[in-house]
């Protein structure tokens, strides 16, 4: 490839179906996403051609990764703090930059920082010992300051017993109050290392035992006074914290107000409806913006978009590619993404969207989809 046609080369750490899904949005700059993988089989590497086999807790494996990476970046927040340092202080360009990273990282640090920015928060301390859980309050939530996703590292606690179970881990926790929650939303957020900002339309996300199982985009009934503080509540998380890429703010909506959950420094499962819903998928938006370019318009194509995720169900019945066809021509207005993973009980092995005018009706659609591609009956 000579200098005229050569673009910049990303590469992504981890290789889960968010870099599956931003290597198809690479395709269309004219690129193939670098990706590191630690297995062959891993749902980005069987169909990215620039994989690279490697552990991204491993600082040599990530030296060798980044080099000819015009900028590396993230599928997954696991990358120990020490090799990004390490990465940086070689002269890798970095997105998000570590120091913003840790936010997403580690509860205690993100909920210590907001508190700092004055931002909207559940009730929460650090926990070591089954007094401070007592002191704090029962019932409560513990969560794993570090290592938590899909519910995993998340404790609903009653009693001293149940917390004492979850004190014997050994894990650092952080205790927060249990919110009156009245639903959940998520504001994602662009961001360019010029500062440059785009903000998608808040969405709701319903959870399923701990898993984002349904995003309705944009949320139904939204009071817009609310939604402009969501916008703002993002807006600012993503300048105070430096964050560069996309940024995913969950959000608890009560009758006293928005508070912030939880933190993403990546493409989010609340914006997969983006890839047909709106003008600019995630994924290329968090390419955009890590190198650079201009952000693209976030508008919506439709009224509402709605996503379900598809989960993988107990073994038998029709072949999955049966199931498919299937649901193809039973509903020739759905878009299916499979991530080309292996199957088990509860592991997210695909997505369902559908576009329209009446939110209710597509929310039938998209979870009939899903139970149909989950269970074949």
């Amino acid at each position: 490839m000579d200098a005229a046609t050569q673009l910049p080369t990303v590469g992504m750490i981890g290789a889960g179906q968010l870099a599956r899904m931003t290597h198809q949005a690479a395709i269309a700059l004219g690129q193939s996403l670098k990706v590191l993988a630690g297995d062959p089989a891993e749902s980005a590497a069987v169909v990215a051609p620039a994989t690279v086999l490697g552990d991204y807790r491993d600082v040599e494996d990530l030296r060798g990764f980044a080099k000819g990476c015009t900028v590396v970046t993230f599928d997954h927040e696991h990358v120990p703090q020490e090799a990004l340092q390490a990465l940086v202080a070689e002269g890798v360009d970095v997105q998000p930059r570590p120091e913003a990273l840790l936010y997403a990282q580690d509860k205690h640090a993100m909920r210590t920082r907001l508190t700092g920015l004055g931002l909207p928060q559940p009730r929460w301390a650090p926990v070591d010992s089954i007094s401070d859980v007592e002191a704090f309050g029962l019932p409560c939530v513990l969560k794993a300051a570090t290592g938590g996703y899909d519910g995993k590292g998340v404790w609903m606690v009653d009693t001293p017993g149940d917390a004492q179970a979850v004190l014997a881990s050994g894990l650092r926790l952080i205790a927060e109050e249990r919110m009156p929650l009245q639903r959940e939303l998520a504001i994602q957020v662009a961001r360019s290392p010029r500062g440059e900002t785009a903000v998608y339309p808040v969405v709701e996300t319903v959870q399923t035992g701990g898993i984002c199982t349904e995003v309705i985009a944009p949320a139904p009934h939204l009071d817009p006074a609310v939604a402009a503080q969501a916008k703002e509540i993002g807006e600012t998380v993503a300048r105070e914290l430096g964050v560069v890429g996309m940024l995913a703010v969950e959000l608890f909506q009560t009758s006293k107000g928005l508070f912030v959950n939880e933190l993403a420094m990546r493409a989010h499962n609340s914006g997969h409806w983006t890839i047909e819903g709106a003008e600019t998928s995630q994924f290329e938006q968090h390419l955009r913006a890590v190198l650079d370019y201009p952000l693209g318009s976030t508008a919506p194509v439709a009224p509402y978009t709605v996503m379900a995720n598809v989960l993988g169900g107990a073994p038998g019945g029709p072949r999955l590619d049966e199931r498919l066809q299937h649901l193809l021509a039973d509903d020739p207005g759905a878009h299916v993404h499979l991530y080309g993973k292996a199957v088990r009980p509860g592991r997210k092995i695909g997505h369902v969207t559908v576009r329209g005018d009446d939110p209710d009706l597509l929310r039938r659609r998209a979870l009939r989809a899903a139970k149909w591609l989950q269970e074949g009956e």
